[in-house]
């Protein structure tokens, strides 16, 4: 196992239920892999550095997780297509 920073930003016009959805679903696929969340930071909505999707704002969050290094390409292929994420970002942690 090793340990990474999944920074997350969703889409800004999703109420409280659809955001806590879309977020479950990505824990979900960390648990699913065996992996553990360790640390889950809500930044809160803030504004982007530039429009995406026309877009100027995005709901942050910073998701402290270990799980196994091959799963780190299916989870940066599962949120590519996932609907509600606009951005996202994976690093290991040293």
């Amino acid at each position: 196992m090793r340990k990474y920073e999944v920074v997350l930003i969703f889409h800004p016009e999703l109420d409280e239920t659809a955001l806590n959805d879309a977020l479950e679903k990505v824990k979900g696929w960390i648990t699913t892999a065996g992996g553990t969340i360790t640390k889950l930071d809500v930044w809160g909505k803030r504004r982007l550095a530039y429009v995406i999707r026309k877009q100027r704002d995005g709901v942050y969050y910073l998701v402290t997780a270990e799980f196994s290094p091959t799963f780190a390409n299916e989870l940066d292929r599962n949120l590519r297509f996932h609907e509600p994420v606009i951005r996202y970002m994976i690093t290991a942690v040293e």
